[in-house]
């Protein structure tokens, strides 16, 4: 039986982590595909972790592995090492926030059970479901960063940055990142576009976005870096 694996990087995110892991319990995927649920807390200091462990120790049921980085690394760093303890036949990432919807996970999966994909995007802007209305400029970053990263990937995806990407784990085991922050979006997707014959596809899905009073984290830093790595693995590395 087939197996989704589900990263899930944590950092001080107390007053959403606990919906997160009670919407993905509750979550039926199709074709009775069973959940791995791999969370990575990137030292948390706040609450995150204490909700956390009395959440596993109430539901010992859902198979869910733990572990906790002993210094603040950034997402990157946590999705690797959530890589590397993934053993399910798929594998996606949640964001801990509520901006992205788990139900999504069943378009997505469709593809893949289907043997059409290998990887498939969620694209917040090809969507009739739910997407809060926030940030234009927001909104602008992400489709000019989504424009260059096409322009050197020859794709034509509508959402690089999107936090929906689900592989095959034979695919994404097989790329060695090395963004520990929000650089690993654009590296992914140049790494994915240098494989030959890779079977990419893209599936609407909703967004429930938050603003910074709500916890956003992500900056124009965090753009501006995303920038350089579109050009740094597109143009600079061949792995």
């Amino acid at each position: 039986m087939n197996k989704l694996s589900i990263i899930i990087p944590v950092f001080c995110e107390e007053n959403t982590i606990l919906e997160i892991l009670n919407r993905l319990n509750k979550l039926q995927l199709i074709n009775d595909i069973e959940k791995e649920i791999i969370i990575i807390d990137d030292a948390s200091t706040d609450n995150s972790q204490k909700i956390v462990k009395e959440y596993i120790k109430n539901n010992p049921a859902l198979p869910i592995q733990y572990s906790i980085n002993k210094k603040n690394r950034g997402k990157g760093f946590s999705v690797q090492k959530g890589i590397s303890l993934a053993g399910g036949s798929y594998l996606t990432i949640q964001d801990a926030d509520l901006e992205y919807n788990p139900e999504d996970f069943n378009r997505m999966l469709l593809l893949l059970e289907k043997n059409v994909a290998d990887v498939v995007y969620g694209s917040r802007f090809v969507s009739s479901s739910p997407h809060r209305i926030l940030f234009f400029w927001h909104y602008l970053g992400n489709k000019l960063l989504t424009t260059i990263s096409n322009i050197f990937t020859n794709l034509n995806l509508t959402d690089m940055e999107t936090c929906y990407k689900m592989f095959t784990l034979g695919t994404i085991k097989n790329i060695e990142l090395k963004e520990d922050r929000f650089g690993f979006e654009p590296e992914i997707t140049a790494k994915i576009a240098k494989i030959p014959k890779i079977r990419i596809y893209e599936v609407g899905i909703s967004y429930y976005g938050r603003t910074y009073q709500e916890g956003k984290k992500i900056n124009w830093q965090d753009g501006f870096w995303a920038l350089i790595c579109i050009l740094k693995y597109n143009l600079f590395y061949n792995d």
